[in-house]
């Protein structure tokens, strides 16, 4: 650039004529020109230069007169190039200066660098603002209707969203509980009974003057016999079926009525034929029946005893897992271990997964914690779980795996064998409002909420790869812990 232009250049706040050249100010009349000229200056950056910083107060409105500017922004801690130009008349800063008024507290959205010495006329913001209500009412309203009307909408969904996913969650959990609820109570039922026939059988043996050595080492058979329900085998239907036709046809031989009705309860706690011969040269002929019926009682008992302490379990697991996934009583935010909180989500996802799902999980235990939000993050999980299972159409191989960066990041990936994302919606993916679901399946913001999460309140990154049977979305969260991310 030679002296005269550079004067020419200089001179833009004296010569409104030289404004209406930049495309921006073209349509603007004689008096608003002299108003921009007026209250307008060039300011001048040398290469490599920072015009203005990502997070600073959005004060000044700058319009590009000469050179070429870099835009970044921060990701993961790190200052990623989003775009660069060269094109006279285009502009950055403060664009939402109309909201001024509104939104005193606004702030830079990116870092602009001079990529080469770099001229920019620069307007005060707030100044620009007040005269554009002035020169252009209509608009003004239109455009904060605009800013305004799409953040509400937006909040609104989102809203919306969370609260589907909640209900969706909750719902899931209460089919979950239900299950082992109804197995304890029916357990329950069925123990009362057995409880009372043993009390019955044992006042039985009572009654016929039972010898004090017999009933005892009645009761030693009693006790060795519990013991190996714990160990007892696990038998095939075939070797079950098997077992209980010759228990069935010795205790046919015995006399003792019903005894298909006993054999299923005494095969599963390991009885055999040579159990039976014992048990009956213990207590004699005169007493075997009873004796045999209290046994039964007694392995029946802990059968079900077994099967109310593995429903109460679940209960407890899935009420933990529920816990840990809504972090209630923890701290916002904290250091957390990343496989708690998907671990977690699967549970609570378990019914939505479906059975034709084949999850896998491929967890590095060695990754250490990261300071996080962990309930926003399992609200990622979940948001990337169900697209996964989505579009795998319910059946799959879902992959959850979790690695360390060559950086020293923590990633988390969720994987599945979907038909795979088109390339022309890859870029559009992260878009509020965009998805591919039909209508009334999706309102294309758990992708958008995911993604300001990972990005705006961990500093870190999140991307996606996709081919036909081998869709990937990459969490990336850093070990370390960052300057607090905005809430946006």
């Amino acid at each position: 650039m030679n002296d005269q232009e550079a004067v020419r250049i200089d001179e833009l706040r004296t010569r409104p004529d030289e404004l209406r050249k930049l495309f921006l100010f073209e349509a603007l009349t004689p008096e608003q020109l002299e108003w921009v000229a007026a209250h307008g200056e060039v300011e001048r950056y040398a290469q490599g230069a920072a015009v203005i910083r990502e997070g600073d107060p959005a004060t000044c409105f700058y319009v590009l007169l000469e050179g070429t500017l870099r835009l970044t922004r921060q990701v993961r801690g790190s200052e990623i190039e989003i775009n660069r130009t060269g094109q006279r008349g285009v502009y950055t800063g403060a664009t939402q200066f109309v909201l001024a008024e509104r939104q005193p507290d606004q702030r830079y959205m990116q870092t602009v660098y001079a990529l080469t010495d770099c001229a920019l006329f620069q307007l005060p913001a707030r100044e620009l603002g007040d005269r554009f209500r002035e020169w252009f009412p209509m608009a003004t309203h239109l455009l904060e209707g605009l800013f305004e009307g799409g953040r509400n909408i937006r909040q609104i969904v989102e809203q919306r969203e969370r609260l589907l996913a909640l209900g969706s969650l909750s719902a899931a959990l209460t089919h979950e509980l239900n299950n082992p609820a109804a197995a304890a109570a029916r357990a329950t039922a069925s123990l009362r009974e057995r409880v009372a026939g043993m009390r019955h059988k044992l006042a039985l043996l009572a009654k016929h003057d039972i010898d004090p050595n017999l009933l005892e080492k009645l009761i030693d058979v009693q006790e060795d016999l519990v013991k190996r329900v714990a160990d007892a085998p696990q038998l095939s239907a075939v070797e079950s079926s098997d077992r209980e036709d010759e228990l069935t046809d010795w205790l046919d031989e015995h006399g003792i009525a019903e005894g298909w009705d006993m054999a299923p309860s005494l095969v599963p706690a390991g009885i055999t034929v040579r159990d039976l011969d014992g048990i009956a040269e213990s207590v004699g002929d005169a007493f075997v029946n009873t004796a045999l019926r209290w046994l039964t009682y007694s392995l029946e008992t802990e059968t079900l005893m077994g099967e109310i302490e593995d429903a109460t379990s679940r209960i407890s697991n899935l009420l933990a897992a529920a816990r840990q996934y809504s972090q209630m009583d923890r701290a916002p935010y904290q250091r957390v271990d990343v496989h708690q909180g998907l671990d977690s989500t699967l549970v609570m996802m378990a019914r939505k997964i479906g059975p034709e799902v084949r999850v896998v999980k491929e967890y590095d235990r060695s990754l250490p914690p990261i300071p996080a939000y962990p309930g926003e993050l399992n609200q990622v999980w979940t948001n990337l779980i169900d697209n996964a299972v989505s579009a795998m159409d319910r059946k799959g191989t879902l992959t959850v795996r979790t690695t360390a960066t060559e950086d020293g990041c923590v990633q988390v990936e969720i994987a599945d064998t979907g038909a795979g994302i088109p390339k022309e919606n890859l870029e559009r993916i992260f878009e509020p409002f965009f998805t591919t679901k039909p209508m009334g399946e999706g309102t294309g913001l758990g992708l958008d909420i995911s993604y300001k999460i990972v990005v705006n309140r961990h500093h870190g990154d999140l991307r996606v790869t996709s081919r036909p049977g081998d869709t990937r979305f990459q969490v990336i969260l850093p070990v370390q812990e960052q300057t607090r991310a905005s809430e946006g």
